[in-house]
């Protein structure tokens, strides 16, 4: 049987990541052959998602994980039987710069800690560290090459990116002294992701396919032929099982591994979604329009329906009493409006 921890397991990449262990019901360590899922803890500062919070299989276990690896803490009794540990939590790039102790508090010590567990615990499990390509950066006496692999030399410049730096550093001296088994994985720009804006640098980038999709402005704080490396989320979470799963020799040594990224200017992005066409009763047309137009539309029939209502009810001459009836209207309404604004939102999903 396997037992899996991830940290920041209630954000979005942590949330999907379950997802896919759950459905999978078994879990290839270190290519030391598959076993049966038995447990996957997951450690965050918010609730889990609901639909994870009812899996049985899934132990959700709340608050700051500094505390929370305290010897008498529920994360201390998860690391003692996790094969695996995901360790996603983190403030984002923006959050550090506007907040330095925060970066310091939740991407450095809290590293520290979860490693220092994992020492302190004997079990040698594998520890999977998302790192990200904040590590790289260009300098006037450190430019970056044509192309970034993994031997690039890290030159960040954020202190988002410093601590992602020492973070692979930490977790490469811990698997030379024996205490672990790393895996440091440097993450592209997520993209895209559903849901609201956060507060990392990079949020733009989904934003700027997401939210006209949904029918809203987006703004881009920076120019047309800026390039970016973008990673999907099925690929994102792909990347971070392959490092899980991957035998000690394929993995090679302790330098942390760049996942593979589209690179393309935000001017392409744009392009891309603005040409995207998707098929409507057997013809097809241009998605970014039809759903612009789509999205006035229905706020049109909203409002249509609406004062329909109302001049109805002036007139309802029925057994059940007014409020009643107009209880289950606007029951009515809730369920058209949540049923609207999750295919608005999933429209920006692979």
């Amino acid at each position: 049987m396997v037992n899996v921890v991830v940290t920041g397991g209630a954000g979005f990449l942590g949330s999907r990541l379950a997802r896919e262990l759950l459905a999978a019901r078994s879990l290839d360590v270190a290519g030391r052959g598959a076993r049966p899922l038995r447990r996957v803890s997951l450690v965050d500062r918010v609730p889990v998602p609901p639909d994870l919070a009812v899996d049985k299989r899934v132990a959700a276990i709340r608050g700051d994980l500094g505390e929370l690896l305290d010897p008498t803490g529920a994360g201390w009794d998860a690391l003692a039987e996790a094969d695996v540990i995901f360790h996603l939590a983190a403030a984002v790039s923006a959050e550090c710069e506007a907040d330095f102790d925060l970066g310091m508090r939740t991407n450095l010590r809290a590293t520290e800690s979860l490693l220092a567990s994992c020492r302190a615990l004997g079990t040698n499990a594998v520890v999977v560290f998302a790192s990200s390509v904040a590590v790289f950066g260009a300098s006037g006496e450190h430019p970056l090459p044509a192309v970034v692999d993994d031997l690039t030399a890290p030159n960040p410049q954020s202190s988002y990116g410093v601590q992602k730096v020492i973070g692979e550093q930490l977790l490469a001296d811990y698997t030379r002294k024996g205490f672990l088994r790393g895996r440091a994985v440097r993450l592209m720009t997520v993209s895209v992701r559903p849901g609201r804006p956060n507060a990392a640098a990079s949020s733009f980038l989904s934003g700027i396919i997401r939210e006209p999709l949904a029918g809203e402005r987006a703004t881009c704080p920076v120019d047309a032929r800026t390039e970016v490396a973008l990673v999907s989320p099925a690929r994102a979470t792909g990347g971070l099982l392959c490092a899980a799963t991957s035998t000690d020799e394929a993995w090679g040594g302790r330098t942390a591994v760049n996942l593979p990224a589209l690179t393309v200017t935000v001017a392409d992005m744009v392009a891309a979604l603005e040409k995207m066409k998707i098929p409507i009763l057997g013809e097809r047309h241009n998605a970014y329009y039809w759903v612009r137009i789509h999205t006035g539309v229905e706020a049109e029939h909203f409002d249509a329906a609406l004062k329909g209502v109302n001049n109805a009810l002036r007139f309802y001459a029925g057994r059940e009493p007014v409020a009643t009836v107009k209880g289950w209207i606007l029951e009515g309404f809730r369920t058209f409006a949540d049923v609207q604004g999750e295919f608005m939102a999933r429209l920006g999903e692979p």
